[in-house]
């Protein structure tokens, strides 16, 4: 019988193995976690908000047809203004405004996703090995994430979306690799906290080595601060893929909220006035930011009560 398996008695008297208390502290965490969470107006609507975004990506082929982003099977008329038939009114190929917005929530929600993680991840090991590393190594990675820090993020995400193909693996890798440094210095500051910590000093007297250290003792104390990170750089990410997109540096042989912007700017929208084509993807833009920033606020404030992040 492996350690793990050893009955151990709880403090109601209940015999359980160490892997079923282990269970049972997660799931009261989680529990507690819920609890608070909820507590916070702002982050309930933010995640209401993502919720119903999410569901709109999932069941676009069911909301908005298969065949709602062809040019050659286009239903309406050009730059139609709204109707019973086209809540949103037309684009400038005629195809329904409502249901482009359907499709582009997934793309613009995929690069956000995607390019987070990237990001988070790069910071994530970035710090860890800054902060647990002295002397040269750590030297060196803080410059490199200081010139990262300084140079402007959109002029290198567009400098990186110019020389690389148009696609949306571009974005996701131009928006990914030059949002790092956020991210990294937060976690290095976390990481430095908990490594002056007493236990640090213990597993380091019992023999445990370089990898032991950052990966059992670290990483699990510095991923509730990456995960409020993460939900503030999926915004951000948003932003920056929309922005690339109305650039015209984005795919074209995909709909995306920034892309319709472009082509709405094309279309000389905004000097005909057509509203209709340039509103819905900027509201829709501005909702899913702030739907992520309000869950993130909600998500610091839960993990740190001294932020005091109103409710």
């Amino acid at each position: 019988m492996t350690t793990e398996q050893l009955p151990v008695q709880n403090e109601a008297g209940v015999t359980k193995t160490p892997r079923a208390l282990a269970r049972a502290r997660k799931r009261q965490s989680l529990a507690r976690f819920w609890r608070e969470y909820r507590s916070h107006r702002g982050g309930l609507w933010g995640l209401a908000g993502l919720i119903l975004i999410a569901l709109i990506a999932v069941f676009a082929p069911t909301l908005a047809g298969a065949d709602s982003q062809s040019v050659t099977d286009a239903p309406g008329g050009a730059l139609e203004s709204p109707s019973g038939e086209f809540p949103l009114g037309t684009d400038q190929f005629g195809r329904s405004v409502l249901a482009l917005l359907v499709w582009g929530a997934r793309v613009s929600l995929t690069v956000g996703l995607l390019a987070a993680f990237l990001c988070v991840a790069i910071g994530t090991v970035v710090g860890i090995v800054a902060g647990h590393f002295h002397g040269w190594y750590s030297t060196v990675l803080m410059r490199v994430t200081d010139w990262f820090l300084v140079m402007p993020t959109l002029v290198l995400a567009i400098a990186l979306a110019t020389v690389m193909d148009r696609s949306i693996w571009t974005v996701i890798l131009a928006i990914g690799v030059t949002t790092w440094p956020t991210t990294a210095r937060l976690v290095r500051a976390q990481t430095l906290a908990v490594e002056s910590r007493p236990y640090i000093e213990r597993a380091r007297a019992l023999g445990a080595g370089h990898g032991h250290i950052m990966a059992r003792h670290v990483l699990p104390n510095v991923m509730p601060l990456v995960l409020a990170q993460t939900t503030l750089v999926i915004s951000s990410a948003i932003l920056t893929e929309a922005t690339l997109a109305f650039l015209g540096l984005g795919d074209p042989t995909i709909t995306s909220w920034g892309g319709m912007l472009q082509d709405a700017r094309e279309a000389g929208a905004v000097s005909a006035g057509d509203w209709w084509y340039l509103a819905p993807p900027g509201i829709a833009i501005a909702v899913v930011a702030l739907s992520f920033t309000l869950c993130g606020r909600a998500i610091e404030s839960v993990l740190n009560p001294k932020l005091g992040v109103a409710r």
